[in-house]
Parts: structure tokens; C-alpha cells; sequence
């Protein structure tokens, strides 16, 4: 038995979901969605608010510009969390690693494929590119250990939702909430990819500064415990993939229209890690100046 809980924006969506999920999910279940067209509530408040009237000992969260193929979806959550006592949250997509550069699950600007695991039928919204299968399984596995997912659909254990609530607080907007939520549930359960459960998401999300000024958030929060490495890629990897990404979001914060004092927190903010090395913060806050000394490009 599932509850599942939607931040709905779209009353047409939520219709062709909710059909969706009656006629593929195969176990008894309750959907939850609240009405947040006018973007009122920020998604860790809606989500917080619809686990509070939930009931269920799995719990669902998810978009409704979704569609979902496997059928009997839910025994297969069930059966997957029933087989794994350790386990507090799946996903579809996620990373065997976290950077310590600000980003989201899929960590931009890191070169090491074998770190992703997703199983997805992808659509755009945002740009012309045609619907793909996009497809990563390094290891070849049914369910790989990872330290975040995408936010587009997961599961959780009651107990592990209950451990460790969505941060309304610092996330007041629609972005870094599924990182954020990961990164906690993994202090104290493990967090997966399955590849048992496809579905279509009808949009690629957007990017944009605002999604970025969320992330920082949730890095200024974490950055001491960053980067996270099962995929357990070499130290001289690590460190040379993470400089040249540090770089890559000093670019375009400074692109962005991001305050001087916002690139040098990001440094700053990652002075806990020990990753930082002085000889390594001591660069970054070298490359901020060089831009300080160029001219802004124009908007």
C-alpha cells in the first residue's frame, strides 16, 4: 500500500496522472495532491503538508507531468524496500557521487560517467531535442547505491520520511529539495536507483539562476560532509574534475549576474571539506578576482 503525494500546478496533468496510476500501480494506494498553482507554498512545505495526511508505510512523491509504464509498479516498490531492511528512498536517476562544486544530482561538470545510473523516457520542454530512452547502468544491476536522486519520482519508508523531513525552511522555492532530501536520508539509510519502474517525464526541468540559488543553499548546508564517493573514483580524479567544475560554476555565476559575494561563498562555503586544501581555495578565490577585474557581460 502506497500513498502518493503530488504538488499539483495543472488540473489536466493531475487527471491524466491520476488515471495513470490507477491503471499501473497494482496495489491499494491513496493520492494526496495539493492544489499549488499560484506557486503560494514552496514544494518542501506542500510535500511535508502531504505526508502529514498520509497514512501508508511507503510513500510516493512525484510530478504529474509524468506518465508510468511498468505495470504492477507498486509490488514492485513494495517488494524492493520489503528485500532491503537498510533502504529509506529510490529514485529513477541518480549518482554514485556528490561533488563538492554546487550542483544537482547529476553533477555537472564532473567527467566520469560511470558514476550516473538512470532509466528514463525523457521528453523537452525547454528545448527542441526529441524524446530519448536516456540509459546509464554501469554495473548492470536491478537496484545501484547511490548518494542522490532526481526529484521527478521517488519512494521513501515511512521511517526514513519521518528521520528526516523536507527542509522547508531553507528551501522556500521548487529546486534542491530532492538533494537535499537525499543527502540527509543517506546519515542514516541507504539510497537507490531501481531500474524496475520506467516512466516518461514530459519535461526536462529548467536550470535556470534561480534553480542555482537554491543549490547553493543546500551546499552551504552540506558542503562539510561533500564530496561523497561510493563510486569510489582516485583522489588525483577527484580533485582535478572538481577544480576544473569549481571554475565552470565561477563562469557562470559570473554570466548569471551572481554578487562577487555570492562566487566567493561558494569557496568559502567548502572550506569544511577536506577536499579544500588551502593551495586549492587559495586558486578559486584567485579565479573570482580575475572576473571581478573583467567586465560583466551584457544581460
Amino acid at each position: 500500500m502506497i500513498s502518493i503525494i503530488i504538488s499539483s500546478v495543472d488540473q489536466m496533468a493531475l487527471a491524466r496522472v491520476k488515471a495513470n496510476i490507477d491503471q499501473t500501480i497494482g496495489v491499494a494506494y491513496e493520492i494526496i495532491a495539493i492544489e499549488n498553482a499560484k506557486g503560494e507554498r514552496g514544494i518542501c512545505e506542500v510535500y511535508n503538508l502531504g505526508m502529514k495526511q498520509s497514512k501508508y508505510d511507503l510513500v510516493c512523491f512525484m510530478h504529474e507531468d509524468v506518465e508510468i509504464h511498468t505495470l504492477k509498479w507498486g509490488e514492485i516498490v513494495g517488494a524492493i524496500f520489503a528485500a532491503n531492511p537498510r533502504l529509506g528512498l529510490i529514485g529513477v536517476a541518480g549518482s554514485q557521487y556528490k561533488s563538492l562544486t554546487p550542483s544537482g544530482w547529476h553533477c555537472y561538470g564532473i567527467d566520469a560517467p560511470q558514476i550516473q545510473y538512470y532509466h528514463i523516457i525523457q521528453q523537452y520542454k525547454f528545448s527542441a531535442k526529441e524524446e530519448d530512452l536516456a540509459y546509464s547502468n554501469p554495473e548492470n544491476v536491478n537496484l545501484a547505491k547511490v548518494v542522490c536522486i532526481d526529484g521527478v519520482w521517488f519512494c521513501m519508508s515511512r521511517e526514513a520520511a519521518l528521520f528526516y523531513p523536507f527542509d522547508e525552511q531553507l528551501l522556500k522555492g521548487f529546486h534542491g529539495y530532492d538533494l537535499d532530501l537525499a543527502l540527509g536520508i543517506n546519515q542514516r539509510y541507504d539510497v537507490a536507483v531501481t531500474f524496475e519502474v520506467l516512466l516518461t517525464h514530459f519535461s526536462e526541468g529548467n536550470f535556470n539562476a534561480k534553480w542555482l540559488r537554491e543549490i547553493l543553499k543546500v551546499h552551504a548546508k552540506w558542503s562539510k560532509y561533500l564530496p561523497i564517493n561510493l563510486a569510489r573514483l582516485p583522489h588525483n580524479k577527484i580533485f582535478n574534475e572538481e577544480k576544473r567544475a569549481f571554475r565552470n560554476i565561477i563562469e557562470r555565476m559570473w554570466v548569471e549576474q551572481f554578487e562577487l559575494r555570492e562566487m566567493f561563498n561558494i569557496v568559502w562555503d567548502s572550506r569544511k571539506s577536506k577536499l579544500m586544501s588551502f593551495g586549492l581555495s587559495l586558486k578559486l578565490y584567485w579565479q573570482v578576482v580575475k572576473y571581478v577585474l573583467k567586465s560583466r557581460p551584457s544581460s
